[in-house]
């Protein structure tokens, strides 16, 4: 990982902050919600430094630690009343734009491939196509949440549904690339980059807040109170 150049790293971590940026605005600037974020980041950032997650011989994988906690915070938003509350009142036009940040996050996975630190198949030259999530994030910006004629509840929806697909098909290749015993893609290069600082950041921070806003947006959609945000 030495041998890669500084700035895959740098725009990785900017595309990390950036995200918890865009999703501090949409908890109406919550110094909490910042705080929580920022010490995640610095507890992963002190823990991917010393190597631990690359070490990954063992079962269950010491990665788990790395994606298991976010995911059981996102299950308790969505198991608990207070959890709802704060998922209620996230702004979903800032949710919305949030998900520029995975344009970024595809070129340095293909960055990352031309250094041969991940395989093709994670990459959109592969089978991820999550960069169109982003590309088109604006345009859904625009035309979801047209003040003169309302907000086009049906392609926000859409869109919603169709780009958390996406995420979770590079997930899903992205664990099942990686050096793990049940590794089922990538053989000619494992996905060992996401393993390291800053590239943790990627499976700890941005993927959970990037799925979390989508299933926040599903959620207010289907429920109606997203006329709140109109």
């Amino acid at each position: 990982m030495e041998n890669l150049p500084a700035y895959i790293g740098i725009v990785l971590g900017a595309s990390a902050l950036l995200t918890v940026y865009y999703f501090y605005r949409a908890s109406n600037r919550s110094i909490i919600t910042l705080s929580i974020l920022l010490a995640w980041l610095a507890i992963q950032a002190i823990i991917g430094l010393t190597g631990f997650y690359t070490v990954t011989n063992t079962l269950p994988p010491r990665f788990v630690l790395l994606v298991l906690p976010p995911l059981l915070l996102i299950l308790g938003l969505f198991a608990t009343k207070a959890g709802r509350a704060f998922l209620d009142q996230l702004d979903l036009k800032t949710l919305t734009i949030l998900h520029i940040v995975r344009i970024p996050v595809e070129l340095v996975l293909y960055w990352l491939f031309v250094y041969k630190t991940v395989p093709e198949v994670m990459t959109f030259e592969g089978r991820n196509w999550d960069i169109l999530s982003g590309l088109t994030a604006p345009f859904v910006l625009y035309f979801g949440f047209n003040k003169g004629k309302g907000m086009n509840k049906t392609l926000l929806l859409a869109w919603n549904i169709l780009c958390m697909g996406l995420l979770l098909n590079i997930v899903f290749h992205g664990v099942l690339s990686a050096p793990f015993p049940f590794q089922r893609f990538g053989f000619e290069q494992p996905n060992i980059a996401l393993l390291h600082f800053p590239f943790i950041w990627l499976p700890g921070c941005i993927v959970p807040l990037v799925l979390l806003s989508h299933l926040t947006a599903i959620r207010q959609l289907l429920k109606g109170n997203h006329l709140n945000n109109a």
